[in-house]
């Protein structure tokens, strides 16, 4: 395994909460706060250029996945910066992208979907493999966007939790992947 590569604190502000699990194999820009018993897997790109990034705990953040905070092109840069704020128990599969607004909780980006930005996803919502929304829109509670053409439907249920997922990650991730530690806070 080669070494691990070092964050660069003059372009990177990690705050990892006790309990998370956090590869530093993955790429991290700007000021970023992680959540315990969020599981980020390395080549995941988490990426906070026009403010931080909070995200909640019980997250999973699959290989390839990006959470980006941009300004859109031609945007002047706000005084204080927006915060991209992600909720509680989602999940990123491998290679997402997304640049919400606002994400809420127990929400699904499944494998190569795609979120553009001024898009806020509420809570319980699943979208589909393959599928693309740029519009700036909300997506209402519990809807499912699936198919080529963007079909939507509402679901009884939220989305099934990740715990045993995360679980079994945060035990078997620290064997193979150098990770991000918490940082120890000094008595004043």
């Amino acid at each position: 395994m080669s070494a691990p590569k070092q964050l660069d604190p003059s372009v990177c502000n990690v705050k990892v909460t006790p309990g998370a699990v956090v590869c530093l194999e993955a790429d991290y820009f700007g000021e970023i706060t992680i959540g315990s018993r969020t599981v980020i897997h390395p080549k995941a790109r988490i990426i906070a250029e026009a403010g931080p990034i909070i995200i909640g705990e019980g997250n999973l953040i699959e290989e390839q996945a990006q959470i980006i905070h941009r300004l859109p092109e031609g945007s002047e840069p706000q005084d204080p910066p927006p915060v991209m704020i992600i909720g509680n128990n989602n999940v990123f599969e491998v290679d997402s992208y997304c640049q919400a607004s606002k994400i809420g909780d127990n929400n699904i980006l499944e494998a190569k979907s795609h979120i553009g930005w001024g898009v806020e996803l509420t809570r319980g919502c699943v979208i589909g493999s393959l599928c693309s929304l740029v519009c700036p829109q909300t997506i209402p509670e519990n809807t499912v966007i699936y198919g080529d053409e963007l079909h939507r439907r509402s679901q009884a249920e939220k989305p099934a939790s990740q715990g045993l997922q995360l679980d079994f990650l945060t035990k078997i991730l620290p064997n193979y992947h150098h990770l991000i530690k918490p940082r120890k806070k000094v008595a004043a």
